[in-house]
């Protein structure tokens, strides 16, 4: 019988791999131009971001989730088998059940894991990691694959110009295992997540739940699409995820100087140099890649973290600090030494 009295000492948790994966299919300004009322400049200027990737019409999240998954276990050096605990954080899942999780499972043979989603919006990959670093760290699971997905052009209106610019699909991953807590060995050095759920209403999707099902009276009314409000969620993304990323670096010790690299959500660009420059981060150090993809929610941060080490601007014994905010309202942050 185990003893309670005796202090609990949580074990060390390790980022042994990580992968993504993009739709071929290229949506650029210029082609939005074409379908609304908007510029390539009015974008630029406003978000930074120049095109997106569009999932095929056949090409479900799980099938995103599945080649971002294949590719942070190719990374890690780890069979399928050898996974007990599988997350998948989206907003656009297949199906409301069976869970995108087991879609996935299904699809790589990760026939030993418990698989379940989490739905935390643009926080997800982060909120998964935290609950991946909860799993293992108590002893309840040995090695984890975490994914976020997303199929936006799914939930975007197409003919609301100041939402449809802004998002894209993809999928990112990454492989944690019990580290060895050895002193400059890889490890999850903190992570941190919060939400507020009275701001539920200045980022949603009206429709298509329970309390608001989709019926031929409202189908015209796109309430399944995503309604924002804009300047509000830039002021609290700001405000959360730098509180978020100042609470971490105080909590473990580290300093700004101490970041090798800084790997934000990408939803806009001034949100991205507003956070940065606020926990003292200079541009250089700062990962973007939202030019090219846009907001794809939860996978963003995966997607940018990925591209990150396999471009070597994350190096092996670098900490990289994550921090993200999203619909919810929820923000999270991560300090992770590589």
């Amino acid at each position: 019988m185990n003893d309670l009295t005796k202090p609990f000492k949580r074990l060390p948790v390790a980022l042994i791999g990580t992968g993504s994966y993009v739709p071929e299919r290229r949506l650029t300004n210029s082609d939005l131009e074409k379908m609304v009322d908007t510029s390539n400049e009015w974008i630029v200027e406003r978000t930074g971001i120049e095109e997106r990737r569009i999932a095929a019409p056949d090409e479900k999240t799980s099938d995103m989730a599945t080649k971002a998954a294949l590719r942070a276990i190719e990374a890690a050096g780890i069979q399928p088998e050898e996974i007990d605990l599988l997350i998948v954080s989206t907003i656009t899942p297949d199906t409301f059940t069976p869970s995108t999780a087991c879609y996935v499972q299904a699809n790589i043979g990760a026939k030993n894991a418990a698989a379940f989603d989490i739905s935390a919006a643009c926080c997800g990959f982060l909120f998964a990691l935290k609950t991946a670093v909860q799993y293992i760290g108590c002893g309840q699971a040995k090695t984890a694959l975490i994914i976020s997905s997303e199929k936006l052009s799914h939930i975007v209106n197409w003919e609301d110009r100041t939402t449809c610019v802004l998002f894209g699909d993809g999928a990112g991953a990454a492989v944690l295992r019990t580290g060895s807590g050895k002193e400059n060995d890889s490890a999850v050095l903190a992570s941190d997540i919060g939400s507020d759920g009275t701001l539920t209403d200045i980022l949603k999707v009206p429709g298509g739940g329970t309390a608001i099902p989709t019926t031929e009276d409202n189908i015209n009314e796109k309430l399944y699409t995503l309604a924002m409000r804009g300047n509000e969620v830039f002021r609290h993304a700001v405000q959360h995820m730098k509180d978020s990323a100042l609470s971490l670096i105080e909590r473990t010790g580290i300093k700004p100087e101490d970041i090798a690299l800084v790997v934000p959500h990408q939803a806009n660009l001034r949100i991205i140099n507003a956070v940065t420059s606020r926990i003292g981060i200079p541009p250089e150090r700062v990962f973007v890649n939202l030019q090219k993809y846009g907001n794809t929610s939860g996978a963003a941060c995966a997607i940018a973290l990925d591209e990150a080490v396999r471009a070597g601007r994350a190096k092996k014994g670098d900490i990289v600090l994550m921090v993200a905010f999203g619909a919810g309202l929820t923000w999270s942050s991560a300090a992770i030494r590589l």
